[in-house]
């Protein structure tokens, strides 16, 4: 379902694949892939099994080197070959950044430097990613700074969009809780002085794009001027390597009602849809806004639908139905089903699988004799209106200040379907 590659000991392992890459083509799964310290990794065990399973021939280390002898590197083993390849040249501690540093100009300010230090080992780097011929991986210590740097490149020389390059960034956000808790068992259980520590907001990347652009004009006259490489060769042979076509057939979607056990997906599944939102600027939700606890009664009070491309597959979207919606819609009488939470897996999800959900949300109204499909949206998102008025919806009114729960009431637009 998201891009985070579970494992024991590692918090931030994702595969880049499955980005769109220009018009047709996608960065192909299981070639490339960002890590935290995979220092972590022990011989023996499940993690490093299943480490060795993703056939990866190529690991690029990104921390200094005093930083691989202190915290470790990964094991040796016939199958890969290892280089460190410390990009960052002036190293500072994030942990002990004063209270009100604002992240983004802060750690864009950081990878800029980085940039200009560590020319040689930044274009070693992409010499490797577009030569290797088994998968890659390239981590630092946390896979959100160096690392995310890296990515931002190598996505950027593929032709992948500045707003997914962004999204990719902040889907760190996943993992910063478990970062957290790994800092504080390595520091006698201190927390960091900054409150940023860990956290990965799209204004970071978005600040460091637009940096080195004023800089150097755009990320290929970068790689040629400042790295020394032929930035057109080089795009062409990580494209050569890197992408595949868009696929063109999808297997029928799967439904399937939520169990509480599902819960923890369902959080996943919403905070990374609240990502892919904001690094587009649409500030509908947040991550973090939705716990476990909010599914399970949703099932218990409604109804929470799965929807997976086959059986056994990783989910591709969710939604909630809801028999009633006060706090929307005001008293009403059992005329409607609500629907609420729509959300497609981004990148995964085939095209129409939210036009499927909403048609067997629209079939479970009707199955309950119902008339009538309703929904909300945020006044403030033109967009997602559109969305839904496309789909059959009409305005039928606006209130100005829906109690979410949140205890900051919004405004939000109301749109009905008469079904049948």
């Amino acid at each position: 379902m998201d891009r985070h590659i579970p494992f024991e000991t590692l918090h931030n392992f994702r595969d880049l694949g499955g980005y769109p890459a220009g018009t047709g083509l996608r960065v192909r799964p299981g070639l490339l892939f960002r890590s935290d310290s995979l220092g972590r990794l022990r011989p023996g065990t499940p993690d490093w099994d299943r480490f060795l399973a993703l056939g990866i021939g190529t690991v690029v280390d990104l921390r200094h080197p005093w930083e691989a002898e202190a915290a470790g590197r990964v094991p040796r083993h016939d199958s890969f070959a290892y280089h460190n390849l410390s990009i960052e040249h002036r190293p500072y501690d994030q942990a002990a950044a004063a209270p009100d540093v604002d992240p983004g100009p802060f750690l864009s300010a950081r990878y800029l430097e980085v940039a200009e230090d560590g020319v040689e080992e930044i274009a070693a780097a992409l010499r490797l990613v577009a030569e290797a011929r088994d998968g890659l991986v390239f981590h630092c210590a946390s896979g959100k700074d160096r690392t995310g740097q890296l990515a931002a490149l190598v996505l950027a020389l593929l032709g992948v969009p500045d707003e997914t390059i962004v999204e990719d960034y902040t889907l760190t956000e996943l993992a910063s809780r478990a970062l957290l808790e790994d800092w504080r068992a390595r520091n006698d259980g201190r927390t960091p002085l900054w409150p940023g520590f860990g956290r990965a907001p799209e204004a970071v990347m978005r600040l460091f794009l637009q940096a080195l652009r004023d800089r150097h004009g755009s990320v290929e006259a970068y790689v040629t001027h400042a790295l020394g490489l032929d930035a057109q060769a080089l795009s062409a042979a990580l494209r050569d390597r890197l992408l595949e076509p868009l696929p063109t057939a999808w297997p029928d979607p799967v439904h399937r009602r939520a169990a509480p056990e599902d819960a923890p997906l369902l959080v996943r599944l919403r905070d990374t849809a609240a990502l892919w939102q904001l690094a587009r600027g649409i500030d509908q939700w947040r991550p973090g806004e939705k716990d476990e606890a909010h599914f399970v009664d949703r099932m218990r009070e409604g109804e929470v639908w799965l929807t997976h491309t086959g059986s056994g597959t990783a989910p591709v979207g969710a939604f909630e139905l809801w028999w009633d919606d006060p706090a929307a819609w005001g008293p009403r009488p059992p005329d409607a089903g609500y629907i609420h939470r729509l959300m497609t897996v981004p990148h995964t999800a085939p095209p129409g699988t939210g036009r499927g959900m909403l048609a067997h949300a629209e079939s479970r109204i009707a199955a309950a004799g119902r008339p009538y499909a309703r929904l909300d949206c945020l006044s403030s998102n033109p967009r997602l209106r559109a969305y839904y008025e496309a789909a059959g919806y009409t305005v039928v009114g606006e209130q100005r200040a829906k109690d979410g729960g949140s205890g900051s009431p919004y405004a939000v637009t109301l749109l009905e379907k008469r079904l049948g």
